[in-house]
């Protein structure tokens, strides 16, 4: 009976005990673009959103995100700096304008048009961030950890004109993101370096004659108003950054927590990765709508049959140009790039120039 009564007292007391308290992580979150432009909206929808599911399954730890998208901590110059500093916990950082840090991240910008697949590209680069010791310690070495990467859809040249052809850019004014001004060398087409935050003014104020961008960047900015001739060339997927946090805020995090935006990090890529083939057409027919009152219209030009592969041909051979350099810093760029067409091949891609050979 003393047994029964003990146990029972017991049984009790513990149920009287109050439960494990949550404990709560206040993290800022951040990037240059606004939550309209895709993969930067579902970095909060996605990889966010994921992250929460994936704690309240345990209730041990909730995270406060403190937002700060839209450039209101700091401008796309200053993506990787800001998460490397601390400025933010969390971050976007946009490679392509940091070719000096970043420099085996320019591979696929580098050998354009080796695929249209932007969920292949992903994985091969995914696959090279886990396998490739230089483009890993090329990350890391800037105290940061990925946890998502990001790639573009494909590219398209947006004009005040319409075109006939690539040779009609030959003296024409281009914007284009940071390494990918290389994709205009040999058409005499003069880049002028600028993102998606600044693409409507420099076409506005004549800075620049058109665009080189891609439909679900140009549909928010509403580069259409400005450019109306969407001249469809189809230009191929490029990687463009990652999904990044602060090192010394991740080496602070419980490590239930790290496990949880390893994963949702994962699921961000993927969901990334298939929203750009989704959207894609989506976007361009959608800018055809808006535009259809503006004078004048919102046109989609089809390129003639060849014009995609004539282009590629113009350029010289950027893939070298940019290797060698990086070579006699000892880093090794041709065996990094072999890598990334390789895996591209080795899952049925054909690059429209073998940019290692």
């Amino acid at each position: 009976m003393k047994t029964i009564i003990c146990g029972a007292m017991l049984a009790t007391a513990v149920a009287a005990m109050p439960a494990t308290a949550q404990e709560t992580i206040n993290l800022t979150v951040a990037a240059s673009h606004p939550l309209v432009v895709p993969w930067v909206g579902m970095i909060k929808s996605h990889f966010m959103a994921k992250t929460d599911e994936i704690l309240a399954g345990t209730g041990n730890y909730k995270i406060e995100w403190n937002e700060a998208f839209g450039g209101t901590l700091y401008k796309a110059n200053a993506t990787l700096t800001s998460v490397e500093e601390g400025i933010t916990d969390v971050g976007w950082v946009f490679s392509f304008l940091e070719q000096a840090k970043l420099p085996l991240s320019q591979a696929s910008s580098n050998a354009p048009f080796a695929t249209s697949n932007p969920p292949v590209l992903l994985e091969v680069m995914g696959e090279l961030l886990e396998t490739n010791e230089a483009f890993r310690e090329e990350w890391e070495q800037h105290n940061l950890k990925v946890v998502g990467l990001t790639a573009t859809d494909l590219y398209d040249i947006y004009t005040k004109q319409p075109l006939s052809g690539i040779d009609d850019i030959d003296g024409m004014k281009i914007s284009a993101p940071g390494v990918l001004g290389n994709w205009l060398r040999g058409t005499g087409a003069n880049a002028v370096d600028g993102a998606l935050t600044t693409y409507y003014t420099d076409v506005q104020t004549g800075i620049s004659d058109g665009v080189l961008t891609l439909a679900l960047g140009a549909l928010p900015i509403k580069i259409y108003e400005v450019a109306p001739f969407i001249n469809r060339f189809d230009g191929g997927s490029a990687f463009s950054g990652a999904v990044a946090v602060n090192r010394d805020t991740w080496d602070g995090l419980p490590e239930e927590v790290q496990n949880a935006m390893i994963e949702a990090g994962k699921y961000y890529t993927v969901a990334h990765g298939q929203d750009l083939v989704e959207r894609h057409e989506a976007a361009l027919n959608k800018m055809v709508e808006l535009g259809a009152n503006q004078n004048p219209p919102v046109q989609i030009v089809e390129m003639p049959e060849g014009e995609t592969l004539k282009w590629v041909n113009k350029l010289p051979d950027i893939a070298e140009d940019w290797a060698a350099p990086l070579e006699a810093r000892g880093i090794p760029a041709h065996e990094f790039l072999s890598a990334y067409l390789d895996g591209l091949r080795a899952r049925g891609e054909v690059p429209a120039r073998n940019w290692d050979e």
